[in-house]
């Protein structure tokens, strides 16, 4: 059993690996903005409710000190998507480094992907021209882990598409190259982040998963 803190915990995508994580025996800090909005979260074993701010450095260390990974699932949508994301890498980078913990596992998107034909998702005909800042803003994000050393350890996955909201979980997921028509539900994309924090196979990359059903024992 480690520690594992979850940036933005009150999301759809943080909600799914808090019950991954707790279901897997991890104890968990689930860091929110405002708890009084998030009030089912106090009420789940295991679980530390936390306030705080993913883009400043410091109260990223002293949320994180004593974790074993952390998590970044959150989003600010009254921050410009091209301020938000940089500075929550910034301030995870740095939090994380002074805090001593070793592996960051951040909710992407798909769109800054390449296909199977190596364009990027989002300069593929019909992506919604409406979501491109937003999505650009997110991979600058990226851009910024990429910058900030070997430390921590990070990984960005995302749907090689996009979430399944109202479809059953498969139960299993495969990596995969970025499709409009691919889809993983939260709780399977929860599986890989926490594979990826138990037993970490990837390292400094952006990579794509989708849902599928395990093979039969």
């Amino acid at each position: 059993m480690s520690g594992i803190v979850v940036f933005g915990a009150g999301g759809r995508a943080g909600r799914a690996v808090l019950a991954e994580a707790r279901a897997r025996g991890h104890e968990v800090t689930a860091v929110v903005r405002d708890p009084a909005r998030h009030p089912a979260l106090a009420a789940e074993p295991g679980v530390r409710v936390a306030t705080g701010d993913v883009t400043d450095a410091g109260q990223v260390a002293e949320l994180a000190a004593g974790h074993d990974a952390a998590v970044h699932a959150a989003v600010d949508l009254g921050v410009p998507a091209d301020v938000f994301f940089p500075a929550a890498a910034r301030a995870l980078a740095a939090g994380l480094g002074r805090a001593g913990v070793g592996r960051l596992v951040v909710v992407g998107l798909a769109a800054v992907l390449p296909t199977a034909a190596g364009t990027p998702l989002l300069d593929t005909p019909g992506f919604p021209p409406e979501f491109r800042s937003f999505c650009l803003g997110h991979g600058a994000g990226t851009d910024e882990l990429r910058r900030a050393g070997d430390a921590p350890d990070w990984l960005v996955l995302s749907p090689a598409g996009d979430f399944d909201h109202t479809g059953q979980p498969a139960g299993g997921y495969r990596f995969a190259t970025a499709d409009g028509a691919s889809r993983i539900t939260y709780p399977d994309l929860a599986l890989a982040l926490l594979d990826e924090i138990e037993a970490p196979r990837h390292h400094r990359l952006h990579l794509g998963v989708e849902g599928t059903t395990p093979p039969a024992p």
